[in-house]
């Protein structure tokens, strides 16, 4: 997050005193701003972080007014170069912000007048910091969206890899938190390539209507002017120019489907973590987790703990609340513009935030983790895996669902008083309650002749998961960087 109001310079110090700096919107006052006022309203301590996106916006204002003779083309030129000095100073840490002059983009539209004079003046032609900042916004969300993109395509080609060193691994599949069928374990890891897959559909679906050209719109009316948008949404990558100048300056529909498709993600990452804790316990005992991804306890020596993970998951409930303070903001706003929208950035800033550093170190981690193969074949016979095989192995043969299900049932409850596997039990046993019954269907019984017999199309079947594999493999090859 960017540095507070209190790490910024005032123009006065003195509580009540008023500040002296002229403001860009000041001419009708007769009574400066008080410094109170600044400081509570002031924005840049957090806005700074749309400079980029300003000078871009701003760039390619100041050439349309060019082209529509509403700009000499020379006081184009001129800011055009003025803009990337102030930008290389942005950047190098020169830049000096003051919170009298409130926003980023009356810091840099001060800084280009200051250096232009009257051509720098010229710059504001047209606008209004209304659809200003609504262009500014677009624009680093936009990015935002690609960067994320990109790191949900590299954690998918994490999963994918591990997937793909673990393809003939037979682990329990659970539900209710209890032992429920055999799945492959190349399978479980590829569920999670869908669910993000799906996070990236949706980035995608809110790109595009975050790609929309509000510039132009002004304050809430639009211009009497003749200046040209399509000039500007070329120049600046936009799909397509807002239609309603009201609707375009005060629109946060983006922001809000940006932070819930970050809080979707996040809640994945959080589901991924939680399962990966359990299965990383003693309890459990399915996976070892690189240790340069866990921490220790400052009483307990030999703690290994799986801090990175929990991290994961907690922080899911940041992007959560971010989203409902983003809805809650827009909830009772009429139309057009109103400055309570200055809170938006904030809540969406920490957002991306946030799912970048999990995305960050997500990927390194599934990369470092492996599977112990020699714990999960100790146990795998545990918890009558192969039952559902055996009712429908049953019913192939002719028998009734519910008829196999019950049959099954009373299976397992006499393997269970024994205290064995399905497999363990003896022929007679089998026929004690299942009529009918005949060697054959022992090939039905253990977990991985189980899974083995799956057929359905997204299933655990090996066949069917090596299909999915190299389904991945084509997806994330040609599209994973995009």
């Amino acid at each position: 997050m960017a540095d507070s109001a209190e790490n910024l310079t005032s123009s006065h110090s003195s509580p009540g005193s008023t500040a002296g700096t002229p403001k860009a919107w000041g001419g009708v006052f007769q009574s400066a701003t008080d410094s109170r006022v600044e400081r509570f309203s002031e924005s840049v301590s957090f806005d700074r972080r749309l400079a980029d996106d300003d000078i871009d916006g701003s760039i390619a204002h100041s050439a349309m007014l060019a082209a529509c003779g509403l700009m000499p083309p020379a006081d184009a030129d001129a800011i055009r170069l003025a803009l990337e000095e102030i930008r290389a100073e942005i950047r190098a840490g020169r830049f000096e912000y003051t919170i009298s002059k409130e926003d980023i983009h009356l810091h840099i539209e001060s800084a280009l007048t200051a250096r232009l004079g009257d051509a720098g003046r010229r710059l504001h032609t047209a606008r209004s910091r209304n659809d200003q900042v609504a262009t500014d916004l677009r624009l680093f969300c936009r990015r935002a969206i690609d960067r994320i993109d990109a790191g949900l395509a590299g954690l998918q080609r994490a999963f994918l890899g591990f997937a793909e060193r673990e393809r003939d691994l037979v682990i329990p599949g659970y539900t209710h938190l209890r032992r429920a069928q055999p799945v492959l374990a190349a399978h479980q890891l590829l569920s999670w390539c869908e669910k993000l897959h799906r996070d990236r559909d949706r980035l995608t679906d809110c790109r595009r209507r975050t790609n929309i050209l509000p510039l132009g719109s002004g304050a809430l009316a639009g211009t009497s002017l003749p200046i040209d948008r399509e000039h500007v949404r070329h120049a600046l990558g936009f799909e397509a120019v807002a239609a309603n100048s009201l609707d375009g300056a005060s629109d946060r529909d983006f922001a809000c489907e940006l932070a819930f498709v970050i809080a979707l993600c996040a809640v994945h990452l959080s589901q991924w973590a939680e399962e990966w804790i359990i299965w990383s316990t003693e309890e459990f005992g399915f996976l070892r987790l690189p240790e340069n991804f866990c921490t220790g306890s400052s009483i307990m020596p030999q703690k290994i703990n799986p801090d990175v993970l929990e991290l994961v998951r907690g922080k899911s409930a940041r992007t959560i609340g971010n989203l409902q303070s983003l809805l809650v903001l827009l909830k009772g706003l009429p139309t057009a513009y109103n400055r309570d929208l200055q809170e938006d950035k904030e809540p969406l800033f920490d957002s991306i935030d946030t799912l970048e550093a999990v995305l960050g170190v997500a990927a390194p981690l599934v990369a470092g983790t492996r599977f112990d193969r020699e714990r999960i074949a100790t146990t795998l016979d545990r918890g009558h895996l192969d039952a559902t095989s055996l009712m429908e192995a049953l019913i192939a043969a002719g028998t009734p669902q519910r008829t196999a299900h019950e049959t099954v049932g009373k299976l397992v409850r006499r393997a269970m008083t024994k205290g064995v596997s399905l497999e363990e039990l003896a022929d007679e046993e089998f026929s004690a309650d299942c009529a009918g019954w005949n060697g054959t269907l022992r090939s039905a019984l253990g977990a991985s002749r189980a899974v083995g017999r799956m057929a359905s199309f997204g299933s655990t079947a090996p066949a069917r998961v090596a299909d999915q594999i190299t389904a991945w493999q084509q997806r994330l090859g040609a599209a994973g960087g995009a």
